[in-house]
């Protein structure tokens, strides 16, 4: 074992190290909470206003199936510049812009007139949104020592459930109220004041984050020389064991490996979050609004949980390869329950399967990130990261085809096969999951067995 590495090991113990990470959670882990959750609802309160398009802006079923995977094109192909852009800028103005950009974009749908309009709205939200999520993991990377990282990314990913248990019942909300106005739709009113809602969040991200824990004028001396201690000793052991450049990182095979991870927990993922509603209404039997968002919202309620306290159990090695390998044979098996529910008219099974399916996948994704930000540092995981953040969410972009195109040549008119074809990833990722223990990182040994 490297003298880095006992090292380190001394300074995860140090009071002061505990207190300067507190502080910092205290600090960041607000704000970047507000962004995702604002990010994410303006990524998925499309759910919200499929059947409204179709009837308003005669938008298809094809139409919308590409539209909401083509945002995964325009994120994937801005991704890795973008993160180049922010090692440059720094999180604190970056991220920012993100956010002020995309949040325009997204209210713009309110004024959408057809397909065409439509589709290119949804590649350029996915071209402005560009780098926020693996922004925001490297810059936890940053502030944050592996030992306590998964938990940090834990409480990132909470802003999912969050952002679905309360932007369910508020986009309803919003399309009730906006109904009832004279001139407009609701889904207008839904789609312009979420989007205003991340410029918001994008001007007070600028002021509330620290690009690095040396800028951070709320640590004392004792408390910011200890973080960089530590985050130094690991970067130095990543760059003895890890990739070094842009190139090295982009050829590197564990980056692959974990990419192909990424991709089948985002086909889970956006095969669920995209038709949540939908298929929340066809159980029930009721219309798309207030109601099935406040049903909708059941499954993220409970994710919440499941996804802070398995990430903060999920801090050795065993652990989190344990972990990830029975969350994706979970996600498998409650995609298929939430199939076969739908398909025997069991909406309380199918809403309790889908909620397990949520509970599953929320909890994955820290677990994921543990990996490559283990190996990772510099140029390295701006490149590292963003490819497999972009082509990994290029799950939500063969997600809803998928399930579109699985309907269509079986000819279900329940959805029921489409839903069955989503299941069957988690469970390669779950055989990949497992197949990590081949890989050993000397940054694992600050984490113990």
């Amino acid at each position: 074992m490297s003298v880095a590495t006992n090292s380190t090991k001394e300074l995860l113990e140090t009071p002061v190290l505990k207190s300067a990470i507190s502080k910092a959670s205290l600090r960041l882990m607000p704000m970047l909470v507000i962004l995702y959750i604002v990010a994410f609802l303006d990524r998925t309160n499309v759910g919200f206003a499929e059947a409204a398009l179709e009837v308003d802006r005669g938008i298809t079923a094809g139409a919308y199936a590409l539209g909401a995977g083509i945002f995964f094109i325009g994120y994937a192909l801005f991704e890795i510049p973008s993160n180049l852009l922010l090692t440059k800028f720094g999180a604190k103005v970056w991220l920012a812009r993100i956010a002020v950009t995309w949040g325009i974009v997204s209210a713009c749908f309110a004024f959408v007139q057809g397909e065409t309009s439509f589709v290119i709205l949804r590649f350029l939200l996915g071209v402005t949104e560009a780098g926020l999520f693996p922004g925001v993991i490297m810059f936890l990377a940053a502030w944050f020592p592996n030992k306590v990282r998964v938990k940090m990314f834990a409480i990132f990913y909470l802003a999912q459930p969050f952002s679905q248990m309360m932007g369910a019942p508020l986009s309803g909300w919003l399309i009730n109220i906006g109904d009832q106005v004279p001139g407009v739709a609701g889904w207008q009113v839904m789609f312009f004041v979420e989007g205003m809602l991340a410029v918001v969040a994008g001007v007070a991200a600028y002021f509330f984050l620290i690009n690095s824990p040396q800028d951070a004028k709320f640590l004392s001396k004792e408390e910011k020389k200890a973080l960089t201690d530590v985050m130094a000793l690991e970067d130095t052991v990543k760059e003895e064991s890890g990739p070094r450049g842009v190139l090295a990182s982009m050829r590197n095979g564990r980056v692959w490996y974990f990419t192909v991870i990424y991709f089948c927990l985002q086909v889970a993922v956006y095969g669920v979050t995209f038709y949540l509603p939908q298929q929340v209404a066809q159980l029930t039997g009721q219309k798309v609004g207030l109601a099935v968002g406040l049903l909708a919202a059941i499954p993220w309620f409970f994710g919440i949980f499941a996804c802070y306290f398995i990430g903060k159990a999920a801090n050795t090695v065993a652990r989190r390869r344990r972990w990830g390998t029975a969350l994706f044979v979970s996600t498998g098996i409650c995609i298929f329950g939430s199939a076969w529910a739908g398909a025997n008219h069991l909406p309380a099974v199918g809403i309790i399967f889908i909620t397990l399916a949520v509970c599953s996948f929320l909890s994955t994704g820290p677990i994921c990130w543990s990996y490559p930000t283990a190996f990772l540092t510099g140029t390295a995981a701006a490149a590292g990261i963003g490819l497999i953040n972009s082509l990994g969410n290029l799950g939500g972009f063969v997600a809803p085809i998928l399930r579109t195109t699985v309907n269509q040549v079986t000819a279900s008119d329940t959805g029921t096969m489409g839903v069955y074809a989503l299941g069957i990833l988690p469970f390669v990722a779950a055989v990949m999951m497992f197949g990590t223990r081949a890989f050993s990182n000397k940054a694992d040994e600050l984490l113990g067995k």
